[in-house]
């Protein structure tokens, strides 16, 4: 089949490279416009539109799928089927019935479940044990189109966001190119979603990634780990802001709500239950480093805490 391929982010590669060593053929790639990224905000181009440059494939980067432009190509070009992984732009309804057999969104999780922007995330946060990508026709609702197929991932107790996805994002590449297999030959039909089951995972911001030391410690452990790499879990200090690693729930008990104890190979704060371990921090404007390194340099005394700023720790 003809094909167009629409997506942004790393995670998005692994199905473009799927497709491109198929039996299809990706006549274009359609990605998000070069934006600003990194600490120094240099333009950059997306993970995707960097490799459809350096394939010589068509590039089509539209500031928004309404632009009359980019719908005449998209018609012009006339694809059999449109692929879609995390492309990040809504899709209106001339633009879907463009490819004779519609769009194809390949999704990060066992739909209905965790519809959205963040099934990843959502899913380790709430303490699935399985999670996996699913297949479906793209259609006006938010991920609620009919489903191609599945396949299913089990989330291990130290995933973070960042693993998971990596795994998600090559099982469910295969998955796609399936899904694209059977479409073409006509052995493969979408079947409704389930009306039960159905759950919503919203876009992720950096205010939601701030540690809430009263939580028990298996909340914070899955918290830190659903934000991990990125925005980043963080909690503010005497020292400022920093942003925390993986923690290691341990089982001990004493320690206030966010109260560091500092100890020569390792560093333990306090939850709403029992402690958890620091495995790294990344202090304001400095590179990340190990928990009982960074203990060593600021000195953490008996009192301290995470989650507040030193005045209100001294505060009566």
């Amino acid at each position: 089949m003809r094909i167009v391929f629409a997506g942004t982010p790393a995670p998005a590669v692994p199905s473009l490279l799927a497709l491109l060593e198929s039996a299809h053929d990706v006549v274009a790639v359609i990605s998000r416009p070069d934006a600003p990224t990194g600490r120094g905000r240099r333009t950059a181009a997306s993970p995707v539109a960097e490799l459809a440059r350096e394939r010589g494939i068509e590039l089509l980067t539209p500031v928004t799928a309404r632009d009359p432009e980019f719908v005449a190509r998209l018609a012009e070009l006339a694809p059999d089927a449109a692929a879609v992984v995390a492309y990040g732009a809504i899709l209106r309804p001339d633009v879907l019935d463009i490819p004779t057999h519609g769009w194809v969104n390949l999704h990060f999780s066992l739909l209905p479940a965790w519809r959205g922007a963040a099934p990843v995330q959502a899913a380790i946060r709430a303490g699935d044990d399985i999670t996996g990508a699913t297949t479906f026709r793209l259609e006006a609702g938010l991920d609620t189109g009919p489903v191609y197929g599945i396949v299913t991932e089990p989330i291990a107790p130290n995933d973070t966001a960042g693993t998971l996805l990596d795994r998600l994002a090559r099982s469910g590449a295969r998955l796609l190119v399936a899904t694209m297999d059977g479409i073409a030959d006509g052995s493969l039909r979408a079947v409704e979603q389930s009306p039960d089951g159905i759950s919503h995972a919203a876009k992720i911001t950096v205010a939601d990634a701030q540690v809430d030391w009263t939580r028990p410690a298996v909340a914070v452990d899955r918290m830190i780990r659903s934000v991990t790499p990125a925005p980043g879990a963080w909690s503010d200090s005497r020292w400022g802001r920093i942003v925390i690693g993986p923690v290691e729930p341990t089982g001990v008990n004493g320690l206030a709500a966010g109260e560091i104890q500092a100890e020569k190979k390792q560093v333990l704060v306090g939850t709403g239950t029992t402690a958890v371990r620091l495995t790294s921090v990344q202090p304001t404007g400095k590179k990340q480093m190990a928990a009982a390194d960074w203990a060593r340099g600021v000195r953490p005394a008996p009192g301290d805490v995470l989650g507040s700023t030193q005045a209100e720790s001294e505060a009566p």
